[in-house]
Formats: structure tokens, C-alpha cells, sequence
């Protein structure tokens, strides 16, 4: 049985598409992807679970509490998406939202086609800069870009599908569940991979850079983090390397991704850094 499952599996997964989701841009993130769930599904799962999480926060008298400080997040975040067409053109077409939820939670994530929330938790704890909500809001833009919760949907999928079959011969059901359900589950409750974090990092500090915010202030958002410390710490960082590395991975990008910022701040072409 054993030995049907890995041929099983392995001809699951040569099903799935491979995909080349972005540019590489400035950074240089070009790993391909095998997906097995379509863009348009995910997207529908998302727009589905975004509604229903928003109407939630709003039922409970937690959405968009504060005017002055919705205004500043869509102000960033209008910026980091106009810049979004150096990864792929067609993310300008994109349903993009934003909303600001007044929980105490240190946290900010994007689900695919851009359905964005920010936490105030992580607005307020962290005293955050423009530069440093950028920072968080780019990391976040660039799962959504790089598809990233739909690969982990991809291999789910394929797991449960090998699984089903196999329950199937044995008797024990099917384990299937709806991509709305999922797509909350995995934004709110399940890490990305260390290999997606890291792209999401590279790719963020770009797009900040290419906003005219400076990519730095990913690394002094890091250290503020390092402080809150504990069970403070935020949920989207768990699964990155260790500190050091990460510090270090952060100042090195940074600096690559420096003379987009600048001239991106004179008012020249944030493309000039190609």
C-alpha cells in the first residue's frame, strides 16, 4: 500500500501546472511553481472568505474605526500596488482592498487578488512608520503576487486527493473541504514555507523601495518585532529563518533594491533600477 501511495502521489503532482507567476525583478525570485488549483477558483475562494471576515469585524464594531488612520493605510498601500506591474502587468487588474481591523494583534496578511487587512495591534504596539507599514504591506502584496497560498493549496489538494483515494479503498471517506474555508484557514492560521517567506521578503522591500518608501525600514520593523517578543510576536513571521539570517538577508536586498528607492524619492523612473 505504501508503495501505491508514493505512485500515486507522484502522479498527482505531475498534473499539476508549472507556472512562472512573476518577474524576477530587481531581487531576483525566479523558483518555478507546480500548481494544481486554477487562479480563478482561488481567487473566487478569496473574495468569498474576505466578504465574510469583513462583514464579521464589522458586525462586531471593528472595521475602519478610525478614519485618519484607514486614509494613511489605503495611502500606502495605493502606492505599493501601482508599483506591482515590475513583478506582473496584469496585478493592476487586480480587486484590491484594504481594510483596518481595531484588534490587538500584531498582524497584516493579503489573500489572493489582493484582498488586504492590517491589524492595529501591529500599527500601534510597534509605534510603525509609513516606511515600516509599507514594509509589512509589501511582504504581504508579494505572497498574493507570487501565488503563494495558491501552491500550498496545489500540494493540499494533491495530498487530499491521494488520501481521498486512497480512504476511498479503504473505507475511511472523503477528506475534501471548500477553497473559501481554506484560503481563510491558511491566511489567518497556517504559516507559509520558509523558501515563500524569504520571496516575500526579497520581493517587498522592492516593491517599498520602488513606492519611494525605504526598503531599511524592513530591518528596523524586524528588531521592533524582536522586542515585542513572546506570544506578542506576529503569527505571518513564524516560520522565517533565524534572526540573524533574516537581518541579514533584509540589509542585503535592501541595499539592492536602494537605488530604486532614491529614485524613486527625486521623482525619476522607479523602473531605472532594471
Amino acid at each position: 500500500m505504501r508503495k501505491f501511495l508514493a505512485v500515486l502521489a507522484v502522479g498527482l503532482m505531475a498534473g499539476c501546472q508549472s507556472v512562472e507567476t512573476t518577474e524576477p525583478g530587481v531581487v531576483g525570485v525566479d523558483r518555478n511553481q507546480r500548481m494544481m488549483v486554477s487562479a480563478e477558483d482561488m481567487q473566487a475562494g478569496a473574495t468569498k472568505a474576505y466578504s465574510q471576515m469583513m462583514a464579521e469585524a464589522k458586525k462586531k464594531d471593528l472595521l475602519d474605526r478610525n478614519a485618519a488612520q484607514v486614509e494613511r493605510v489605503r495611502g500606502i498601500t495605493q502606492r505599493l500596488v501601482s508599483q506591482t506591474k515590475a513583478f506582473r502587468p496584469d496585478a493592476a487588474k487586480w480587486p484590491w482592498e484594504v481594510h483596518v481591523i481595531s484588534v490587538p494583534e500584531v498582524n497584516a496578511w493579503c489573500m489572493p487578488a489582493g484582498k488586504m487587512a492590517i491589524y492595529t495591534g501591529l500599527i500601534d504596539k510597534l509605534n510603525a512608520t509609513d516606511d515600516e507599514i509599507a514594509a509589512v504591506m509589501g511582504h504581504e502584496i508579494s505572497h498574493a503576487l507570487r501565488e503563494h497560498s495558491r501552491e500550498r493549496a496545489s500540494r493540499e489538494m494533491g495530498t487530499q486527493m491521494a488520501v481521498g483515494i486512497a480512504g476511498a479503498l479503504l473505507g475511511i471517506g472523503d477528506l475534501g473541504q471548500g477553497l473559501g474555508n481554506m484560503v481563510a484557514d491558511m491566511t489567518l492560521n497556517r504559516p507559509n514555507s520558509r523558501v515563500q517567506e524569504v520571496e516575500a521578503d526579497r520581493m517587498g522591500v522592492e516593491l517599498a523601495a520602488r513606492a519611494g518608501f525605504d526598503p531599511r525600514a524592513a530591518v528596523t520593523l524586524w528588531q521592533k518585532m524582536q522586542k515585542l517578543g513572546g506570544d506578542q510576536g506576529p503569527q505571518f513571521l513564524s516560520t522565517h529563518p533565524s534572526h540573524e539570517n533574516r537581518i541579514r538577508d533584509l540589509q542585503e536586498y535592501a541595499q539592492r533594491v536602494l537605488p530604486l528607492y532614491q529614485s524613486a524619492k527625486s521623482g525619476g523612473s522607479a523602473s531605472a533600477g532594471k
